[in-house]
């Protein structure tokens, strides 16, 4: 793989989306930086990150053949690469809530905002921005924020961490357009935050009603049973789960 590393740009995403269109990428570039100052999450929302203490970066991937009715498969394949990375570093209570977010019990210590350049009905490549929350101790008006030293005592080797997840990702990545969707989709559901639990949603007009997840359509649907009846699918922008 090939590393870029900056030292300060407003978003890893919007950098290395703008590299791609100006010069030929190395498959697997990865691009860090020290201090992001406008990071991007899902929606539009802002991903704050401190100098020194977290990690955030992006990379470049390319795929050959892979539909883009299966792109959920690449947010599925990246969700469980970073469970299993920081899983490893015993990180307690890892599971990831829909669509992306890596969570360590109920506080939220990754995120990450996948962008796809499409050729036809296939995906060209894909632009994949990572935050992690690795050494930060401090959330200002941030309760459901948490960071790896927080939820273990520890302090951990940024490079270190980088490398894990990268490894880990890389290898959920290749070959990911002959991938078993039903047996990835499979293992991310018994991943997901609150699965089988009664829990809080949230529409975008405010209107909150109780679900229960019971997990995914292959396009990256949330499929809730509610208490009117029989199983709903809902997208990234039409429900928030409350916790």
């Amino acid at each position: 793989m090939k590393i870029i590393k900056l030292s300060a740009i407003d978003s890893t995403n919007t950098y290395l989306k703008q590299l791609a269109k100006e010069t030929q990428l190395l498959d697997e570039t990865v691009l860090v930086t020290e201090n992001q100052l406008s990071g991007r999450g899902q929606m539009g929302n802002g991903w704050l990150s401190k100098k020194g203490q977290s990690l955030t970066f992006s990379i470049f991937k390319e795929f050959k053949e892979l539909s883009a009715e299966r792109q959920f498969l690449i947010s599925m394949a990246v969700s469980l690469a970073i469970l299993e990375a920081i899983n490893r570093l015993n990180v307690p209570n890892i599971s990831i809530k829909w669509p992306n977010d890596i969570l360590s019990a109920n506080t939220k210590i990754g995120g990450i905002l996948i962008e796809n350049v499409l050729e036809g009905s296939f995906i060209k490549y894909s632009i994949i921005g990572f935050g992690v929350n690795v050494n930060e101790t401090d959330f200002p008006n941030l309760p459901q924020a948490s960071s790896m030293k927080l939820e273990t005592g520890k302090t951990f080797q940024l490079e270190e961490v980088l490398h894990r997840i990268l490894k880990a990702v890389f290898k959920n990545l290749k070959n990911l357009s002959t991938a078993d969707l039903s047996k990835i989709k499979q293992i991310y559901e018994s991943e997901l935050f609150r699965k089988g639990k009664v829990s809080v949603f949230e529409t975008p007009d405010g209107l909150r009603f109780n679900g229960i997840i019971k997990g995914v359509s292959e396009i990256g649907e949330l499929i809730l049973e509610t208490e009117n009846g029989p199983f709903h699918k809902f997208q990234l922008k039409e429900v928030k789960l409350i916790y």
